[in-house]
């Protein structure tokens, strides 16, 4: 596809039934049917980095599979997406699941290879483990990036059994390597017990700054939106959502759930709050579905990446018209 051909969008659900055909993200096409794509969808079957309970690395399939209802209008942020710029699914990024380390270096020079291309990616993982290689990434094109980190945890332990590269630790290395703006730095959706209070004064000193789902809660949604987006400003930003953000209720099929979270409604809504921001890649992770039902969520997951994905489409298509 040349950059000045209309995008090509989903399969048509009116002629094909949702439930037939190749499960890539929203039914779009696959990265090598178009040639390029302004957005690529990727995934990472991931999760030897985890904690707890494995699985995460079935978590970008189940997210496809999820999908197949997605529509091509969203009227949440009067947008089509997949019309605005070309969003396609680029497959897996396939790592050795027996090397961290190697791990973590295949999915860097992945997302390398796909931003030197011109692409934002949404990425689906995948434990969290694969956040630091992606802002390596991001950070070599854009400079140390703005995070929004949405998650029950901190992810910014120093080390889990002496591994410097698992679940936990992805935003400690990442701000150790300076690939971060430490000037607008959050997490939100943050709960749960600590290892002690040493933790939240270490992360602090990293720059982060902390919306507790408690906060979301008993402020809402528009005016933690309204808050994060004064801390951003224009910087570029990368979006983490690791799905245990929401409350086990909304989404059971994670590896460590917490009592008391956001709910689904919380998170979309915060996220189309952030519209105007400058958007430059996301990731959603740690789905597990063997722990889920009903899909609930791996659902949740695909319209958060949804939302994302129409954010950065919106921002393409606005970039172009000037």
């Amino acid at each position: 596809m040349s950059s000045n051909e209309s995008p090509r969008g989903p399969v048509d659900s009116s002629r094909v039934p949702r439930y037939a055909g190749p499960a890539t993200f929203a039914r779009l096409p696959r990265l090598d049917e178009v040639g390029r794509a302004d957005v690529a969808v990727v995934g990472v079957p991931f999760d030897s980095g985890v904690s707890y309970r494995p699985g995460a690395r079935f978590g970008g399939n189940a997210i496809r599979e999820a999908s197949r209802l997605l529509r091509p209008y969203n009227p949440a942020q009067d947008a089509s997406p997949f019309a605005l710029a070309q969003v396609a699914d680029g497959g897996d990024i396939a790592v050795n699941p027996f090397n961290i380390n190697e791990a973590v270096e295949t999915i860097e020079a992945a997302a390398d290879d796909l931003l030197g291309t011109g692409a934002r990616l949404m990425t689906l993982g995948g434990d969290h483990t694969i956040a630091l290689p992606l802002l390596r990434s991001v950070a070599r094109k854009h400079g140390p990036v703005a995070l929004l980190h949405f998650d029950a945890h901190l992810d910014t332990w120093d080390t889990y059994f002496g591994a410097e590269y698992t679940h936990g630790t992805p935003f400690r290395r990442a701000v150790e390597e300076g690939i971060l703006d430490t000037s607008a730095l959050s997490h939100v959706g943050t709960r749960g017990p600590l290892y002690g209070k040493q933790d939240l004064t270490d992360d602090e000193k990293m720059g982060f700054g902390i919306v507790t789902s408690a906060d979301v809660y008993r402020r809402g949604a528009d005016e933690v939106a309204d808050q994060l987006r004064q801390r951003i400003g224009d910087r570029p930003l990368y979006i983490s959502i690791d799905i245990d953000c929401l409350d086990p209720a909304h989404a059971p099929g994670t590896g460590t759930p917490e009592a008391g979270g956001m709910t689904s409604r919380e998170l979309l809504e915060i996220l189309r709050g952030l519209a105007s921001c400058n958007l430059v890649s996301a990731d959603v992770v740690e789905v597990a579905p063997a722990y889920d039902h009903a899909e609930i969520t791996s659902v949740a997951a695909s319209h958060t990446a949804y939302e994302l994905t129409t954010i950065m489409s919106r921002q393409i298509a606005e970039a172009r018209a000037k």
